[in-house]
């Protein structure tokens, strides 16, 4: 990813850092005006109509509305999500994972314009109603994909017993995306798409994924700690007659000698005291 790794030499210090706190924070939030005010969510909404018509902070305001219920389930989902989320920008950076996620975020809002402008367009009026297909749930879905396609062979706890690897689990959000591509209309068909295509063009733009594999993080990880270790013990002075360096003492000086022939650098015993070299 030639291009990404431009972009984040030169805009990576712009990245949001703990996005998914904040994403968590939003469905919090959504859930606590979903309960002390639900006639408001429908003013929260996206929905092109609207916005074009002058409720410009539906732009905004629809990633307040939660991706399900709240209950103990979703609780815990919520839960499960933050720590996919957490590992994915550790893995990834700061950088790629704001990509991610905003860029799924955008493309949903462009297939809500271009659905809308299609359904004027041929039918005259807008049809459907866009506030209960386009939401947050396909974007968090996405976050649990790239998770899974980054770490396939992860292991959870399905209903805290069966242990499964993730890779199975996501095969099965995709096998029940395609079925809804297949029975849903037309609308459902665009939600999924747009919601996912972040997931599609990021995986499919990426011509190495092997740099994200938790083996190859570890690897480097070692690698580092080794080479910092190694340099630790790298002495700037030796005595070119005793061998002795900066840590055989604490005051010990060293020089080198202008009539050796050669960079021979010599303790402050040795120092007029060796024989010199020619």
């Amino acid at each position: 990813m030639r291009l990404m790794d431009k972009l984040e030499r030169k805009f990576g210090r712009y990245a949001i850092p703990h996005l998914t706190q904040f994403i968590i924070l939003t469905y919090v939030l959504g859930y606590v005006i979903s309960i002390l005010a639900p006639n408001i969510q429908r003013y929260l909404t996206l929905d092109p109509y609207f916005i074009l018509h002058g409720q410009v902070w539906r732009i905004v305001t629809w990633l307040l509305i939660p991706p399900s219920r709240l209950d103990i389930f979703t609780i815990i989902m919520l839960l499960f999500y933050y720590s996919l989320g957490t590992n994915l920008e550790r893995a990834w950076g700061a950088f790629r994972y704001n990509v991610y996620i905003l860029g799924g975020i955008l493309i949903t809002l462009i297939g809500a314009f271009v659905f809308y402008g299609v359904e004027v367009a041929i039918l005259g009026t807008a049809a459907i109603t866009f506030g209960s297909l386009f939401s947050t749930y396909y974007i968090s879905l996405s976050i649990f994909l790239g998770f899974a396609a980054t770490y396939p062979n992860m292991q959870v706890l399905l209903y805290f017993i069966i242990p499964v690897k993730i890779k199975w689990l996501a095969y099965l959000d995709v096998a029940y995306l395609a079925v809804m591509m297949i029975i849903g209309g037309w609308a459902t068909r665009v939600v999924i798409i747009c919601s996912l295509m972040n997931f599609i063009i990021f995986f499919l733009s990426t011509r190495n994924m092997r740099r994200y594999n938790p083996k190859e993080i570890h690897r480097k990880k070692v690698y580092t700690q080794a080479v910092h270790k190694g340099q630790m013990n790298v002495t700037k002075h030796k005595c070119a007659v005793c061998g002795r360096t900066e840590k055989d003492g604490d005051h010990l000086e060293f020089r080198f000698c202008s009539k050796c022939n050669g960079n021979y650098e010599y303790c402050q015993d040795h120092l007029f005291t060796h024989e010199h070299i020619k």
